[in-house]
């Protein structure tokens, strides 16, 4: 596929619709930006490290590759492996709502495309609950 700004429709991918390294690299500083202040985030943001300067470059680089840009994450870290890179982490459903919940508002907020933020919507959904290593908390009470 084409990353040349001006490639049709459908030669486009995602990081060119997007808007190319630039965007990319707004819409994750918006959502570590999202995720570093919303209260109802913090479950993830525990998650993290206090300096979150590593966290936003490798997610840059991870999305970049993942949304058909060039492959930095795999060029400097080698294959994802994500679900394995992330089991250090306890993610509930709950985490991966949070994650999805920044990463929806930061694309939202990022992108004037709103038929490209619905199909990423779709496919960072099932990326985030994928990462899922703990059994959801009992909330019933019982």
């Amino acid at each position: 596929m084409s990353t040349n700004k001006n490639a049709s429709p459908i030669d486009a991918t995602p990081y060119v619709l997007l808007g190319g390294e630039t965007a990319v690299r707004h819409l994750v500083k918006r959502f570590y930006e999202l995720m570093n202040t919303q209260p109802e985030a913090q479950g993830i943001r525990r998650l993290h490290p206090q300096d979150l300067a590593g966290s936003e470059e490798k997610l840059f680089m991870y999305l970049s590759g993942w949304l058909g840009g060039p492959q930095l994450f795999i060029e400097k870290h080698g294959a994802p492996m994500l679900r394995r890179r992330h089991l250090p982490f306890a993610i509930s459903t709950n985490e991966a709502d949070q994650w999805m919940n920044c990463m929806r508002q930061a694309l939202t907020e990022t992108s004037t495309n709103a038929a490209l933020c619905a199909q990423l919507d779709v496919a960072l959904t099932a990326l985030a609950l994928h990462m899922r290593n703990r059994q959801d908390p009992d909330t019933s009470g019982i």
